[in-house]
């Protein structure tokens, strides 16, 4: 029973006037006003010639007419009547008066005919009527549409925020459908000049004011917020607010993307994790990456994990020669295989482990790389604590291969994707990053071909392995969520913006530096779980609690960037500095502690892996 009456619901919202059905009900409002004009000039009597005011119908009827076809006034939906139709009706009833008009010195003076002569007066009362009920009869036809049709069903109750272009048109969308779920109570606005005024006869609401009594005697369940338009700390404040009160939040697209079509409502979106931690969009000079990549070949270590996986996604909308995706992952390089079927680029596909020094020198004496973005690496931190000898023969000795080839092919630029636990590491997989920072810093003593470039930055949202992704499993399953500290933080970054500053970064060219990336404020872990909940619609703790289950071998509380603030170089790019490298080793002393680590057979004792470890990176501390 409930489906026919939706059925029915649905088919009535759809119906729309015949045009020429609205054509005949103007042309008789016209008439109408046309005897009402003449009623008013003679003070409501028939002190008139009835004779002459009947031959004049059939002018008026034409002149309506002809107005009608030349404005199409009659053509517009008139339950989603907007101020640009009212506009239309205005010209329709300047065109009637104008004919009229036309008609009129024709008769007086070329028919010498007074019956075909209409007083100026007449026209002119005859204008302003037609005007204000043309006008206001399509209005109170939709007001009377929207009222039937929309109130035949429960609406959730809804605030939307922001008063600018895009939140004025989500509000009209709301009102005017009859297929929306949903009836607007009023705006938020963070803007004291607006508070308190009304748009659409919706009042302009502050802040302040949504308090859980005002929620819950209005029935507020949804916020429609404009993400793109709000900076990322007001974004957090106002979501903060609203999610402690329960209410769901979703995403309002950009008005260009929707502004010739219809806003779909039951397509918005939730606000997302990464809506509240991402940053300003980043603004890069095309033609000049259009330009460094032309013609190129690229290769990308590690190319269909999370980063490696963005990076070609990135590079292969540019000009290029061809981009060789390798990974020993079969099934990450048949998802970005798929991924790429349709994309017209030239991509070569390569299984391979970036430890096998024979399987990697063929590949490069195949495709001889130009640019080779490095992102293949072991980076799950406690996993490595447990199995160091991986960390180190991946890390260290793969990332080894893979740069003497690039010198040994005079590539034009090695890039290298790094890590903020390479700073002051206290864990085997930041300390294994590091010491290949100091390899390709070594490289660059001895060497003018190859570009040797360090790009680091600190956690990607929704990585392979990351945080996020743990919380959304958890979630999922109704379990309660996991941090190891309650004062544990991280720097989040989204990955597209990673890449994009990788790429930056590699364009500087500048050989033998490590690029540093501005991650903005580093966050606390437990509030990021706290907001996952509550962006579920759920409550903290009374539906989903966090577990504190302590901290995991070699994490640390807080991460760094750089071991100096004070020895940052600034770049062209605010997001990009340079750290400054004081460590001076010998490519003698590097060697030959790369050559202890290839030749040792006791992988399985951690002490010994750990050792080599701290020869190079002076600065890692463990506890064996």
């Amino acid at each position: 029973m409930k489906n026919n009456i939706n059925i029915t619901t649905i088919n009535f919202s759809k119906l729309n006037i015949s045009r020429w059905i609205v054509f005949f009900i103007d042309l008789i409002i016209v008439v109408q006003t046309f005897i009402l004009a003449y009623l008013v000039r003679f003070n409501f009597s028939l002190h008139f010639d009835t004779h002459q005011f009947i031959k004049q119908l059939p002018l008026v009827i034409v002149a309506a007419s002809i107005s009608f076809l030349l404005s199409g006034s009659y053509k517009g939906i008139v339950r989603h009547t907007t101020f640009k139709d009212a506009e239309n009706v205005f010209k329709t009833s300047v065109f009637i008066s104008v004919l009229l008009s036309g008609l009129t010195l024709i008769a007086r003076n070329f028919l010498l005919d007074s019956t075909f002569s209409i007083p100026l007066s007449i026209i002119v009362i005859h204008f302003l009527l037609n005007t204000i009920l043309l006008i206001s009869s399509r209005f109170i036809f939709k007001y009377l549409f929207n009222l039937v049709f929309n109130g035949l069903k429960e609406k959730k109750a809804i605030l939307i925020f922001g008063t600018n272009k895009t939140s004025i048109s989500t509000e009209q969308t709301v009102s005017e459908s009859t297929l929306s779920d949903y009836k607007v109570i009023g705006f938020v606005s963070d803007k004291k000049e607006m508070i308190g005024k009304t748009i659409n006869g919706k009042k302009i609401y502050a802040l302040d004011e949504i308090t859980k009594f005002f929620i819950e005697k209005q029935q507020v369940q949804e916020l429609f917020i404009p993400t793109k338009a709000i900076a990322t700390e007001s974004l957090l404040k106002i979501t903060e607010q609203f999610l402690k009160n329960g209410i769901i939040i979703k995403k309002i697209p950009p008005f260009e993307k929707w502004m010739h079509g219809d806003l779909e409502l039951g397509r918005l979106k939730k606000v997302k994790i990464k809506d509240l931690l991402n940053r300003q969009v980043i603004q890069l000079d095309n033609p000049k990456h259009q330009a460094f990549f032309n013609e190129k070949v690229i290769l990308i270590t590690g190319g269909a994990g999370s980063i490696g996986s963005e990076l070609v996604r990135q590079i292969s909308n540019y000009p290029h020669h061809k981009i060789i995706i390798l990974d020993k992952d079969e099934s990450g390089i048949y998802a970005i295989e798929q991924e790429l079927k349709n994309k017209k680029c030239s991509v070569v596909f390569e299984i391979a482990d970036i430890r096998n020094q024979s399987r990697i020198a063929a590949i490069f004496e195949i495709h001889k790389p130009n640019i080779i973005f490095h992102a293949a690496a072991y980076k799950h931190v406690p996993l490595m604590e447990l199995f160091p000898y991986e960390a180190v023969a991946t890390n260290i000795l793969g990332t080894k291969i893979i740069a003497d080839l690039a010198l040994e092919h005079q590539a034009e630029r090695f890039i290298m994707i790094s890590t903020d636990k390479a700073v002051r590491p206290t864990n085997v997989m930041g300390a294994s990053k590091r010491f290949a920072e100091k390899y390709l810093l070594s490289l660059d003593k001895k060497n003018s071909q190859t570009a040797f470039i360090t790009t680091r930055f600190g956690n990607v949202l929704a990585s392979n392995g990351s945080v996020i992704p743990l919380f959304q499993k958890q979630l999922e399953n109704g379990d309660d969520l996991t941090v190891t500290h309650r004062h544990i933080e991280r720097y989040f970054m989204t990955i597209p913006e990673a890449c994009q500053l990788v790429i930056e970064a590699a364009l500087m060219g500048d050989n033998g530096k490590i690029f540093v990336f501005d991650m903005g404020k580093s966050i606390k872990i437990f509030d990021v779980a706290k907001k996952m909940i509550q962006l579920s619609g759920l409550r903290y703790p009374e539906d989903i609690d966090i577990k504190i289950i302590g901290l995991r071998p070699g994490e640390k509380l807080y991460e760094e960037l750089f071991e100096d603030p004070k020895k940052l170089i600034a770049t062209h790019h605010e997001k990009i500095m340079i750290a400054q490298n004081n460590s001076e080793i010998s490519t003698e002393q590097m060697q030959e502690i790369l050559q202890q680590i290839a030749n040792e057979k006791d992988n399985n004792n951690p002490e010994r892996i750990k050792s080599f470890l701290k020869t190079i990176v002076t600065d890692y501390t463990y506890n064996v």
